[in-house]
Parts: structure tokens; C-alpha cells; sequence
């Protein structure tokens, strides 16, 4: 079933980019303000839809004044480049580790092939360099007042990625975290939040500093770019801190038995998965709910993160 753009909170508007082809897996933030601002493009393929929700919000593209990207994966920022050049008097806003790689996206196509192969084409072409005069670097705590009663503050929080910052939001007292503070599943009705661990400058210390960060704010409200908002950031935080250190006991249970790194990621995702379900299992959440082929695709993800992380303290 489509989702069309709804409204989640005061002049809030949430966009499904159908990441993937999927529903509910990344999503587009619009604040609706004079200088109107969008959050997370998700990538090239996602275009698209981002513009269809533009369309049906009733926004003109030439009215868009700032795209935020939380952090440079594809999955958030591949598309920035296709989209700015759709919005003429938009600029991209960009923590300062990640500039680069938007003006120069050589080493992210690089990465990605290495990862994706021959499937790379269809899930992220085409990533389109970012000129530097359209680029807005953006540091700890730096702010943009974008309406007359709403100010961005930016926060500087590594742990999934050294690139990344989170941005509070004073109009709804909400934080908009990408994957620091990991995913959200809303197709399942009990809350789970899982880290997001995906290599390679997944940091465990950080990203524990970086949630204690976010909550320094009070926050009222999480935006997760996968996927939607939470009103719990209370239990969101919790189980942050206890996944994650179930994530990382599995690992070095993993890790201590001598096999190559293709066998160890695939042990560890299986670990990984088994010990969710079973979670799950008990809150009634059956083993063909949809909602595995989205926690699959993450655990595969993480649990390569946390092979990476395991083999860099060593």
C-alpha cells in the first residue's frame, strides 16, 4: 500500500523514499518553514518518491532552502546531488568529515561496488558530485534558524559513523538522529530498536557518548531516518544500551573461535538473528512476520560492522 506524506508533529511532514523498494525503510524529513528544509534524501533511486511527496505537500521545488544530510552513507545522502539539481536555491548542509565526499563522491562509488557489486548500479546510480559553493559544512553545536520560531542545533555524534550528526529540533523539541541512536521497526506494534553497527567506523564508546548527548536535550521526540518517529526516547536509549551489549558479547563469542572472516560474519549474523527472534518470539511476534526481511537485511549489515570493529581493537 502507498504511503503518502503525513504530518508526525507542528509544520513536521514524513516522506517514504521506498529505499529498496520498500515501505516504512527510510524516510524524508520536510519542516515546514520560510526557509523550507529537508532531511535525509536516501539515494538516487529514491528521488522520485522524495519529489512526488514534495508534489503532493503541494512544495515547489524552488522553494526549498536547505537539504540535511545526517551523514554520508547512500542510503541517506546518495541522493543529494540528483536532488539539488532539481532544487535551484537549495544548498546541502553536511557534517565537516563529510564534505569531501559529497564534492568528490570517487571513494563512496568506490566502497559501495566493493560492497553491492553488480548489484550497485540499481540500487545507487546515479551519485552526483556536489559543488563546493552549494555545500554548507556544519560543526558541533553550530545552529540555523530556518523560521521565525524553530532553530536546527547540530550536533556533532559519531559511533555508527565519524560523519554523522544529529540535529535538534527547537519547534518540536525533537531530535533527528539518522542511525546513531540505530533503526526503529513501526510495522511491528511492541517498540524495538536495534544499533546500527555497519562497518567500518562503528565505535561502541562513541556511539553510548553520543546517545547520552541527544538525551542531554530532553528530547520529547526521536526521528529515526529508519524509520519514523518515536515518543519514547527513554526506551529507545535503553535498548540501545542493552542490544548493544548483546551485540558485542555475541561477537567476541564469535570472534574467539579461530575461522575465516566470510564464516565468522555469517555465524555471527545467524547469532545475531536468533537471539532477536527469540525476543521477539516471546512478545508474540511470530517467525513469518515481514517485519525479519527488514531486521535480516540489518543484521547482516551489523554484523559485518562488528567483525570490523572486533578485528581494529585487536
Amino acid at each position: 500500500m502507498k504511503q503518502y506524506p503525513i504530518r508526525i508533529a507542528e509544520d513536521l511532514s514524513l516522506i517514504d523514499l521506498y529505499d529498496l523498494s520498500l515501505t516504512q525503510r527510510t524516510g524524508c524529513y520536510v519542516l515546514h518553514e520560510e526557509e523550507l528544509t529537508i532531511i535525509e534524501t536516501s539515494a538516487s533511486p529514491s528521488i522520485p518518491h522524495l519529489i512526488s511527496g514534495l508534489e503532493k505537500l503541494q512544495i515547489d521545488l524552488n522553494l526549498v532552502r536547505h537539504i540535511i544530510v545526517t551523514h554520508i552513507h547512500l542510503d541517506h545522502a546518495g541522493g543529494a546531488g540528483l536532488l539539488l539539481e532539481k532544487c535551484p536555491n537549495a544548498r546541502v548542509l553536511v557534517h565537516s568529515k563529510g564534505a569531501r565526499h559529497l564534492e568528490n563522491p570517487t571513494r563512496l562509488i568506490k566502497g559501495a561496488k566493493a560492497v553491492y557489486g553488480e548489484r550497485f548500479k540499481e540500487l545507487f546510480e546515479p551519485i552526483l558530485p556536489i559543488p563546493e559553493d552549494r555545500l554548507m559544512i556544519l560543526k558541533d553545536y553550530d545552529e540555523l534558524k530556518i523560521g521565525q520560531n524553530r532553530t536546527l542545533t547540530f550536533i556533532d555524534t559519531p559511533g555508527h559513523a565519524k560523519h554523522h550528526f544529529s540535529i535538534h529540533d527547537s519547534k518540536t523539541n525533537g531530535m533527528f538522529v539518522g542511525d546513531t541512536v540505530g533503526v526503529y521497526y513501526p510495522q511491528l506494534e511492541t517498540e524495538l530498536y536495534l544499533p546500527s553497527t555497519s562497518p567500518n567506523q562503528f565505535d561502541p564508546d562513541d556511539m553510548l557518548a553520543s546517545a547520552e548527548k541527544i538525551m542531554s536535550f530532553q528530547p520529547s521526540h526521536i526521528y529515526f531516518g529508519h524509520y519514523g518517529k518515536s515518543n519514547n526516547p527513554d526506551e529507545v536509549i535503553r535498548q540501545l544500551t542493552t542490544w548493544l551489549s548483546v551485540f558485542l558479547r555475541i561477537t567476541e563469542e564469535v570472534t574467539s573461535q579461530e575461522k575465516p572472516n566470510d564464516e565468522r560474519s555469517e555465524h555471527l549474523f545467524k547469532s545475531l538473528l536468533s537471539t532477536v527472534q527469540g525476543v521477539l518470539f516471546k512478545e508474540g511476534v511470530p517467525l513469518e512476520h515481514p517485519v525479519y526481511q527488514y531486521i535480516k537485511m540489518d543484521l547482516q549489515v551489523s554484523a559485518l560492522g562488528l567483525i570490523d570493529y572486533a578485528d581494529r581493537k585487536t
